[in-house]
């Protein structure tokens, strides 16, 4: 009772003792459930390939700005992403390799787990080759907002990619990698797709699983391919596209 009585003095609230008693019971019930949360050994999905750290791309390897991380994660030997470089945007976890999402706040941060597309990637025969630079927080439709810098139009370095999968669409459209992983909640991949030149789709929501990737709102958070052409934009959606048994929104 102390405790709800200093925090609704800090908001200029003055409870009575029957509305402290009342407040105290409707919370009853949540924190019962927290308890046991915590009681609870958080699940953590299997690394099922393995990867080395990787690193840092210098700006001599880096000509766009468009990579945040380099490295090289191989999966499985044969399937129907086989020889398909492909970049990850850097709001999607892989596991051991940092992951900023455009922003300094998160620097530092190393995911412990794949992203659900991550792994379908890899069962896929896919190959990771580094993450993609993104906006700072993926909240720019532009390609200048990021903290590593601006990401550069491959067909004209003095204009926008757009955003915020930005490094995504600038590595296909140079010819980088032949598949990028975008995300979209206002054309963040149709539009720096459009830009870029290149294709990107925006999937139906729940058709492409959100699970391991930073979100910004639930009714509008999108995940999907952006590719050179339209049958590697098709492919890779079939590869990533599918109820999630983590998360089967």
């Amino acid at each position: 009772p102390e405790q709800l009585r200093e925090i609704s003095a800090s908001y200029d609230l003055d409870l009575s003792d029957a509305d402290v008693g009342s407040f105290l019971g409707l919370m009853e019930g949540v924190m019962v459930s927290y308890d046991r949360i915590d009681q609870l050994v958080e699940p953590a999905p299997k690394v099922r390939y393995p990867r080395s750290g990787g690193h840092r791309p210098e700006p001599d390897e880096n000509p766009l700005g468009a990579w945040y991380h380099r490295c090289s994660i191989r999966g499985a030997p044969e399937g129907p992403l086989s020889d398909k470089r492909i970049a990850i945007k850097d709001n999607v976890c892989v596991a051991g390799l940092p992951m900023m999402n455009g922003t300094a706040v998160l620097e530092g941060y190393v995911p412990e787990a794949d992203a659900t597309i991550v792994t379908r990637i890899l069962d896929a025969g896919g190959e990771i080759c580094g993450k993609a630079v993104c906006e700072s927080l993926c909240f720019s439709g532009g390609s200048h907002t990021s903290d590593t810098g601006p990401v550069l139009n491959p067909h004209d370095h003095s204009r926008s990619a757009g955003g915020s999968s930005s490094g995504s669409a600038a590595l296909v459209a140079s010819g980088e990698v032949e598949m990028a992983i975008g995300g979209d909640q206002g054309g963040s991949i149709r539009m720096p797709a459009a830009w870029c030149g290149i294709y990107g789709l925006k999937p139906t929501h729940g058709l492409v699983p959100y699970t391991g990737i930073f979100p910004i709102e639930l009714t509008l958070d999108h995940t999907g391919p952006i590719a050179g052409n339209v049958e590697d934009t098709a492919l890779m959606l079939s590869a990533i596209a599918g109820d999630d048994g983590l998360d089967p929104r």
